[in-house]
């Protein structure tokens, strides 16, 4: 597990500030396997890196922070979240210890990605710091990701609604590709938390944007 002292510390940012318009109520409520989504992604996060987890709320705020009460994560509330995904990203760059080498992003509905996942991404990353690691899925790349601190300020620059996947075209010769099929399904629909519990995949429509 990376610690704020280890040499080559990540930092998670969970993105879940968006309004859930597709999905039709807060998603990040919904219970999988009896347990809050958002809560299960969460936690998988802090198994991977402790303490230097921050997720990123938004138009939800008020009724998903009381889930992480009780977590070690800390809490970003992104006031701009209307502006798209770049602004989560932004906030939670913001957000970041001064100790962090690397940012992995995920998202908050991205069910099926396993804290083994995220281990295997770190460990991906952890062999060339020097460059970006990124799951590999739906024949192309996405999050979740791993951006080292040269990476902070081109993150921070992002604007709308287009999340990190301009940087990770941007910076395709400094890119480590891990296949990852489980980051294909996330939860932007109902019929995705029905092919969720179907243990059946569905395409995502545009890879590291939700």
């Amino acid at each position: 597990m990376a610690t704020d002292t280890d040499p080559s510390h990540i930092h998670v940012v969970v993105l879940a500030a968006g309004a859930s318009t597709r999905f039709g109520a807060t998603k990040q409520l919904v219970r999988v396997n009896g347990r809050p989504l958002m809560h299960t992604i969460v936690s998988r996060a802090v198994e991977l890196a402790g303490h230097s987890v921050t997720v990123v709320l938004g138009a939800h705020s008020g009724e998903l922070a009381p889930l992480l009460k009780h977590s070690p994560a800390s809490i970003a509330v992104n006031r701009d979240w209307a502006e798209g995904i770049a602004s989560s990203i932004r906030s939670g760059i913001t957000h970041m210890p001064a100790t962090a080498d690397a940012v992995l992003i995920m998202l908050a509905d991205q069910a099926a990605v396993s804290t083994e996942d995220l281990r295997r991404l770190a460990g991906a990353w952890r062999r060339n710091p020097s460059g970006i690691a990124a799951a590999q899925y739906a024949g192309g790349v996405g999050v979740p990701a791993i951006f080292p601190r040269w990476c902070f300020r081109e993150l921070n620059e992002l604007r709308g609604d287009r999340g990190a996947q301009s940087l990770l075209q941007r910076h395709v010769d400094r890119l480590t590709r891990l296949p990852m099929p489980s980051a294909e399904l996330d939860i932007d629909r109902p019929e995705d938390l029905l092919a969720l519990e179907a243990n059946t995949p569905v395409k995502r429509r545009e890879i590291a944007d939700s």
